[in-house]
């Protein structure tokens, strides 16, 4: 474990099964929260300053109230499963989730200024991006993305690598604030393995920065695990062969046009370039829509 990579179990604060805040990950925006419920279960709080998304991991049949206002939400049986449906609670909001069954479900969370409206997002309509190919394919679910659902600072995907597969790839950062070339954002990736015939996969995730600005993490993460990159590059992240890797990306910064802006390792861009003479890996996209 280090200050950036937290393995399952390391973030539990009761009821939250993970919680890291922006003053635990030592920033100012981005948060996640996963709450595990048993059947019949339930758990209210408020947001306080964060917006958040509500979004089934592992849940069927969750019912979510926000303020007093219910949405009912299908879930999806896990995260390889395709796109879950979801809730969008404001700022200064109390929000309750009810489960009739075992359930896993995220709140990406960002500190935010404005208040905009509570809000259903239907899975059936989450565009689904096959980025990359060859090995580098992976499937990125932008529920939450910019310019697809509006928030006051949250971004926040999906992204789903088939085994084999490398991710997050050319490595690529989003730390400095150049207008229509990179944008700052905070970003956490939550992570959950396939398991293989013998148990629980493992899959790897490599961070690295600068001489004026050093990171350097190379973890190996495991379902529940987190990475927390204040910054530098972040790629790749790594399926090993024999178990599909899924992460959760949440990203927050200070700019108000929520700008997702990335610039590449100017040493490893280059592989874009071989895409054009590929096929995107056949297996994508994985489970398709709920």
């Amino acid at each position: 474990m280090s200050e950036h990579h937290r393995p399952a179990g390391t973030l539990v604060n009761p009821p939250w099964a993970l919680e890291l805040t922006p003053k635990q990950a030592g920033w100012t925006y981005s948060s996640l929260r996963v709450l595990e419920l048993r059947p019949g279960q339930s758990h209210t709080f408020d947001t306080g300053e964060e917006e958040m998304v509500v979004l089934p991991l592992a849940a069927r049949d969750l019912q979510v109230e926000v303020d007093g206002e219910p949405f009912a939400l299908a879930g999806r049986d896990s995260v390889f499963a395709g796109p879950s449906d979801f809730v969008y609670a404001p700022r200064e909001s109390e929000v309750t989730v009810r489960s009739a069954t075992d359930a896993r479900v995220a709140f990406t969370g960002a500190k935010c200024n404005r208040r905009l409206t509570a809000r259903y997002g239907p899975g059936t309509e989450v565009p689904v991006e096959l980025r990359g190919a060859g090995q580098c394919s992976r499937e990125v679910r932008n529920f939450g993305a910019a310019g697809v659902f509006e928030a006051d600072k949250l971004i926040a995907v999906e992204v789903v690598t088939p085994a084999g597969n490398w991710s997050s790839y050319p490595p690529h950062k989003h730390d400095e604030d150049r207008p229509g070339e990179e944008s700052v954002l905070e970003e956490i990736y939550y992570f959950e393995v396939g398991d293989g015939p013998t148990g629980p996969g493992l899959a790897y995730q490599r961070v690295y920065g600068t001489a004026e600005r050093p990171i350097d993490v190379f973890a190996e993460v495991r379902t529940g695990d987190v990475v927390a990159i204040p910054h530098g590059w972040h790629g790749p992240s790594m399926a090993v062969p024999g178990y599909d890797l899924y992460y959760l990306n949440v990203m927050a910064g200070p700019s108000d046009d929520r700008a997702w802006l990335i610039c590449d390792d100017p040493a490893h861009g280059w592989i874009r370039e071989t895409w054009a003479d590929q096929p995107v890996d056949p297996r994508l996209p994985m489970g398709g829509h709920t």
